[in-house]
């Protein structure tokens, strides 16, 4: 398997991140390669990753050295698998909403017991060990030397980054009597890798606070004795936006998603989240929980977990569930939890969703960069979003927290899984909730930071230094799937070359964490002991629950029939009055927007001094929120019509 480090999605009000691992995928068809195989034998596309050059190769891998692979399946009718995916999401297609069950996707598509133990027998005779098998896949242990000889590779070190990992020097591949049954192969390529059993969960981390003084809801306190910026004073940042404001903001009307079940993914699981989400739903007005509303499936041990920083993943649960419930508060939630922040505990996360229909959407907020993704793992994960669109489950991935990615990684380059044609991508914005819940503006969210003088008469560097922002931009391997034709600019669609491309995000919603949404988690108080608290949070980890929490509303307001793969939908309703159409520039293109923000220099307290800074808005990098579809915000945000306009078959007026 190949895993890359990533982030989550959440940034504090402080912008920090929280770690994760994960990995990526395709839809439809990946852009064709030149991968090929010795004569009777298949090849498996993109197994040879692109860092695995001459240039950086460092000798062969030692033959008595370990490998452990998993052998993705095909299933029955791949091509078939895609076509009706399509179908059943397509609104102008008869087959739209024909969803299968679990069971009948399963025996329509899914790996045969003659695939798996077909592929279990090729392994043995290559002298590999089989681990584990399941519908999704056969596990193996073994040598190197076995490892080449099955694949019909030679396995060798590579420098990467400073670090040397194993990579195969050809592209893996298979009999091909196999070729039916073997979707991909993954593990031969094992940068990085790092594995533990049986580990316990870490103490929630230490607690972070916001200091004041704060808007209690945004511009109801100017900044009036500091300096002004962009020839006005700025308001003071939000305490953190709670359910009634986003709920207002977002046009839920009298919808609260019951009957509807929304699944969360993330790594690891918070200890406390039943009491936390409980506890914030009372201090902040949202409905209790029901007996039974909130479950959790959840691995028999977890692994990594000091590499993945467990503790960080709490927050990012936490957020999700409070999030979900405070747009959907009748909606069910069930959290289904990784035993990593790696890719193959992650899409058996989603798997679990799947084989059991255990959700009509799914909200995912972590995700990599598209440079480090791998052809296997994302057809791995494709298959999964795929099997989902047939029974009617709808997959929402955080579009990222970097913007065009540049500063993070020197590249301009989208985000994955939320590359993926089969995902609904999710952008972020800065959110102007006003007086009495009063829906004000939004821009597309990226921030630009400078501090208060030392003299307090200036601001200094102004206009700023990035920090972070809303990605998007378009795919370098993902084609532009049909929904999206008409509707994104060439100059977005063909931004890397003649072809067009898959373009994110699809949609969007509040993620500036100057305009956050306020969150309550048991954390690690100064002291030692644990404690509830509160504090403002943002990012593209906040945009996708929140749209989850839409979506279910959506499905509610349509009589509960599920929504399934929702772009094909979503973009049907693109210029019309279901949305607002984000800008950076919402009240005039001279006028720009900021806010001031006041943080403890501790994250705790006063004890060591206050940082006051301005923080200004629509300022995402080379990425621009304009008029129409834009790579930082899709299509718009929910307005008003928007929930109503699932209540019938939409038709544009």
């Amino acid at each position: 398997m190949r895993s890359s480090r990533a982030r989550s999605r959440a940034v504090l009000s402080m912008a920090a991140t929280l770690p994760l691992l994960a990995g990526a995928l395709a839809l439809g068809i990946p852009n064709a390669s030149a991968d090929s195989a010795p004569g009777g034998r298949d090849a498996l596309q993109g197994t040879k990753p692109a860092w695995a050059t001459a240039g950086a190769d460092l000798g062969a891998t030692s033959d008595s050295g370990k490998v452990s692979v998993r052998v993705h399946l095909a299933g029955r009718d791949a091509k078939g698998l895609a076509a009706y995916a399509a179908a059943v999401s397509d609104p102008q297609s008869a087959s739209y909403r024909k969803f299968l069950s679990a069971d009948q996707a399963q025996a329509r598509f899914g790996a045969t017991q003659q695939q798996i133990d077909q592929v279990g027998r090729w392994l043995s005779s290559n002298g590999l060990t089989v681990t584990g098998s399941n519908r999704h896949y056969v596990s193996a242990t073994g040598e190197v030397a076995a490892a080449e000889k099955a694949f019909g590779t030679q396995l060798r070190n590579y420098r990467k980054g400073g670090r040397t990992y194993r990579a195969p020097a050809s592209t893996a591949s298979v009999p091909a009597a196999l070729s039916d049954a073997v979707l991909a192969v993954s593990g031969l390529d094992n940068a990085p890798h790092k594995s533990s059993h049986d580990e316990a969960l870490p103490p929630p981390d230490a607690v972070f606070r916001n200091s004041g003084p704060f808007s209690t809801y945004y511009g109801s306190k100017t900044a009036s004795s500091l300096p002004s910026a962009y020839g006005t004073k700025a308001p003071y940042a939000v305490k953190g936006y709670t359910g009634k404001q986003l709920r207002a903001a977002y046009g839920a009307g009298r919808w609260t998603g019951k009957g509807v079940t929304v699944a969360i993914t993330d790594a690891y699981a918070s200890p406390t989240i039943a009491k936390d989400a409980a506890e914030y739903a009372k201090r902040n007005g949202d409905a209790p929980y029901r007996r039974g509303q909130l479950t959790q499936v959840l691995p028999d041990d977890y692994t990594r977990t000091e590499e993945c920083g467990a503790s960080g993943w709490y927050g990012e649960e936490t957020l999700d569930v409070e999030a979900v419930h405070a747009v959907a508060p009748a909606a069910d939630i069930v959290y289904v939890g990784g035993a990593s922040c790696y890719d193959a505990d992650l899409l058996d996360s989603l798997n679990k969703v799947v084989d059991h229909r255990l959700a009509d959407i799914v909200s995912n907020s972590w995700g990599d960069v598209e440079a480090n993704e791998t052809p296997d793992v994302a057809a791995a994960y494709d298959q999964v979003f795929m099997m989902g669109a047939i029974e009617g489950i709808g997959f929402y991935f955080s579009s990222g927290d970097d913007g065009d990615n540049v500063a993070s990684t020197g590249t301009k380059q989208i985000d994955v899984p939320s590359n993926s044609a089969w995902v609904t991508s999710v952008g972020g914005t800065a959110l102007a909730v006003g007086k009495h819940d009063k829906y004000q503006w939004e821009t597309g969210w990226g921030t630009l930071k400078s501090s208060l003088s030392e003299d307090g008469k200036s601001w200094d560097g102004f206009p700023g230094a990035y920090t972070s922002g809303a990605g998007g931009g378009t795919s370098s391997s993902v084609k532009q799937p049909f929904y999206q034709r008409g509707v994104v600019p060439d100059s977005l669609a063909r931004a890397n070359g003649k072809q067009r491309m898959r373009t994110a995000p699809d949609i969007a919603a509040v993620a500036d964490p100057n305009t956050g949404f306020l969150v309550g988690q048991t954390q690690t108080l100064p002291d030692g002991s644990l404690g509830y608290d509160e504090y403002r949070i943002g990012g593209t980890s906040l945009a996708a629950p929140v749209i989850a929490g839409v979506q279910a509303l959506a499905q509610q307001a349509g009589h509960g029939r599920p929504l399934g793969f929702a772009n094909p939908g979503i973009y049907a309703r693109y210029g019309s009055k279901a949305y607002h159409d984000v800008t950076d520039h919402p009240l005039g293109p001279n006028r720009d927007l900021a806010v001031v923000r006041v943080d403890y220099a501790n994250g705790v307290d006063a004890a060591d001094g206050l940082l006051t800074s301005l923080r200004g808005l629509g300022k995402d990098a080379s990425l621009k929120a304009v008029r129409g579809y834009d790579d930082v915000t899709g299509v718009g945000t929910p307005a008003a019509g928007y929930v109503n306009s699932y209540r019938f078959p939409f038709r544009r007026h």
